[in-house]
């Protein structure tokens, strides 16, 4: 469960990214939240891991508290159940698919094996089956950077379920992607989601992929929500109060 409560957040050079911001995200949900560039999308998303600190409210991720008092060894405990997906991926291109996805259990590690690089059979197993949930088994040994942006994604995805997580952070997963590669992007994403009822919240900015695969849509205009409910339940209208004007080509993903 992640709760919002009253959550604001204003950035030290004085910039008001959100404000009043209360939501309750069950376990298991997918959740895409929309508004344009700026709306405080993805600084809602970077407070639920501590990215960044909530300035007022009170922000309760999976029972802990999200506040000053969670740092050092509490904090890195708390972030290995979330998941974060990046938009240009954070892979090491010289290395192999499966040394990126092992990555994620170093947290796991005792200092000397995660120095040396030194897995455990049953770690190898977890990433190679990571991969193959995601259906790039075949691309384990080999390098990241040649990979396509779609496929390097994807091992971004692998690496993040590799690491057992309960909650997925995605930020503009699929916004460098192509629109047949983001929607194969998007459906390991509902798959994880469904097969593994890993809670989903994803910064979108094609609305059409947010309608298309989350089951829920929060919509934020200059730092509020505005709308907080099923997908099913969007229109036009209520896209217009999100955006605060029509919506634009550039808005939806190109077919």
């Amino acid at each position: 469960m992640i709760k919002f409560e009253n959550v604001g957040k204003i950035y030290p050079n004085g910039t008001v990214a959100l404000i009043d911001v209360s939501a309750e995200i069950p376990q298991g949900d997918f959740v895409a939240v929309i508004g344009l560039s700026g709306a405080g999308k993805s600084t809602l998303i970077k407070l639920i891991n501590k990215m960044h600190d909530v300035t007022s409210g009170t922000l309760i991720v999976n029972d802990v508290h999200v506040d000053d008092s969670l740092k050092g060894k509490k904090l890195r405990k708390f972030r290995r159940k979330i998941g974060m997906i990046f938009q240009s991926f954070n892979l090491i291109g010289r290395t192999t698919v499966i040394k990126n996805v092992l990555a994620a259990r170093v947290a796991e590690m005792n200092p000397i094996s995660s120095l040396f690089g030194i897995y455990t059979r049953a770690d190898k197993i977890q990433a190679l089956e990571a991969l193959e949930q995601v259906g790039i088994l075949e691309k384990a040994y080999i390098r990241a950077d040649q990979l396509s942006g779609g496929q390097q994604q994807r091992v971004a995805l692998s690496r993040t379920i590799a690491q057992n997580p309960s909650i997925i952070l995605a930020d503009e997963p699929v916004a460098s992607l192509d629109p047949i590669t983001a929607t194969q992007v998007m459906s390991d994403f509902e798959k994880i989601n469904k097969e593994l009822n890993i809670t989903v919240i994803a910064n979108m900015h094609h609305v059409d992929m947010a309608l298309k695969y989350a089951r829920r849509v929060i919509g934020i205009r200059d730092g509020r929500i505005v709308f907080d409910g099923p997908t099913s339940s969007i229109t036009e209208n209520l896209l217009k109060e999100i955006y605060g004007r029509e919506i634009t080509d550039d808005d939806i993903m190109a077919k």
